[in-house]
């Protein structure tokens, strides 16, 4: 079992970078996939990243592709989210999730076991 916990949301103005920090507790962080979701105001949650339990495999929202970049560090039982070229529709509550498919990036809520509580960000355009 993992407990993720968010850091690193804040307010950025369009155009603008931010890096989400998300350490997993638990000493079997390794083997599990990770994601990232977000959820803005009157909206459902929806993907944005993903990575396998090596860092081999990722997945990304086509929304972001090319401008968000997650990454992991098995060794800090962390993982990250560097997210450029902000706009102010990537506003919202980003929530880091732990997934048991740990061999695929699953983008699907569903295949997700254990989520943090989520941390803000907010974009000015």
């Amino acid at each position: 079992q993992v407990q993720p916990v968010e850091s690193g949301g804040g307010l950025v103005q369009a155009g603008g970078s931010l890096r989400l920090s998300c350490a997993a507790s638990g000493r079997t962080f390794s083997s599990y996939g990770m994601g990232w979701f977000r959820q803005a105001p009157g909206k459902d949650r929806e993907f944005v990243a993903a990575i396998n339990w090596t860092g081999g495999r990722t997945n990304y929202a086509d929304s972001v592709k090319g401008r968000f970049t997650i990454s992991r560090d098995n060794a800090k039982s962390t993982v990250y989210l560097q997210m450029n070229s902000l706009k102010a529709e990537d506003t919202g509550v980003y929530y880091c999730a732990a997934s048991r498919t740990w061999v695929t990036a699953a983008t699907a809520p569903l295949d997700y076991d254990y989520w943090g509580q989520g941390t803000q960000v907010t974009v000015s355009s």
